[in-house]
């Protein structure tokens, strides 16, 4: 694990220091929660987005096939 140094506005600061409180934990874990979440969340939508991709690519070729058996 590698540190990062963050600059915060004091408000900011405070606030998660009292809500790492409520919750049992610290801002640190609460800050590597949320940065985890985030790119998980990205990696799932860009994994959708090639999902859809290759779908719409499919059904052009589908789309291609039923055209020329048509004109069968």
């Amino acid at each position: 694990m590698r540190n990062l140094t963050l600059a915060i506005e004091d408000e900011v600061l405070e606030a998660a220091r009292r809500l790492a409180l409520d919750r049992g934990t610290t801002v640190n874990q609460l800050v590597r929660d949320h940065l985890a979440d985030l790119v998980a969340r990205e990696n799932r939508r860009r994994a959708a987005a090639e999902r859809l991709k290759r779908a719409m690519q499919e059904e052009r070729v589908v789309h291609r096939i039923r055209s020329r058996s048509d004109l069968d």
